[in-house]
């Protein structure tokens, strides 16, 4: 069957040495840090919940370079959100924690970039986050590397920098919920595949960026991001 128009090209992450990862979906999961659980003013381990973005939503920048990721219309209170993501190569569904390794294809550092106002705006009238959180190019991410080659660990390194200064700063292992819990809870809900992007969560430090900005993501052992917020 023939399409009526053209379909648009797939979203995809470049490889660290070579090669780009098709991305089917994106999943986010909520207050996954204990501190910045209570920055938004909830307490305690709450079962996990999840939001999604478009694949397209991706803005993949290569390491080493400054990418540009213009100001969001709509908003007047941009807030930068730094994630460990997560990268699916084998899928499946009612995956066990201890065995969720085996689906990992590699991880990245992603900013789940967020239009606070909205987002705060539809919590208040209970409505969906989809327009604080899932707008264009709303998912920086740096290049993935495969797992075996990561380490990534409960003492791994989370850090991000907006004009030089650390805004955010915690480790892995600060995760309310981890990687392989992550994947249990994710994977009882939809069947997950290869290509699906999980972003973890975000420690503690979010708060507001304006054009001109330049955030520097890190997570230690997987290539840096470097994006500078500009004027649409």
């Amino acid at each position: 069957m023939s399409h009526v128009f053209a379909p648009s090209a797939a979203a995809s992450v470049p490889v660290a040495g070579g090669g780009s990862f098709p991305v089917h979906r994106i999943y986010c999961v909520g207050r996954n840090y204990v501190e910045h659980a209570k920055e938004m003013g909830f307490t305690g381990r709450e079962p996990p919940f999840f939001f999604m973005k478009p694949a397209d939503a991706v803005l993949p920048i290569a390491e080493g370079e400054v990418g540009e990721m213009p100001y969001p219309s709509l908003t007047k209170d941009l807030h930068h959100e730094i994630e460990l993501v997560v990268a699916i190569g084998t899928g499946g569904k009612a995956i066990a924690a201890a065995d969720a390794v085996r689906h990992v294809w590699g991880y990245a550092v992603g900013l789940d970039m967020t239009r606070r106002d909205l987002q705060g705006e539809a919590k208040k009238l209970g409505r969906p986050w989809d327009i604080g959180k899932g707008f264009d190019q709303s998912a920086p991410i740096g290049p993935l590397r495969a797992a075996a080659d990561c380490k990534v660990g409960p003492d791994t390194a989370i850090i991000l920098e907006v004009n030089g200064t650390v805004r955010q700063q915690s480790t892995i292992g600060k995760l309310i919920w981890n990687i392989g819990e992550i994947i249990e809870h994710l994977s009882a809900a939809w069947e997950l595949a290869p290509g699906d992007l999980i972003f973890s969560g975000t420690p503690e430090g979010v708060a507001a960026v304006k054009p001109g900005d330049v955030l520097r993501a890190s997570v230690e052992g997987v290539p840096g991001l470097q994006v500078q917020i500009v004027e649409r």
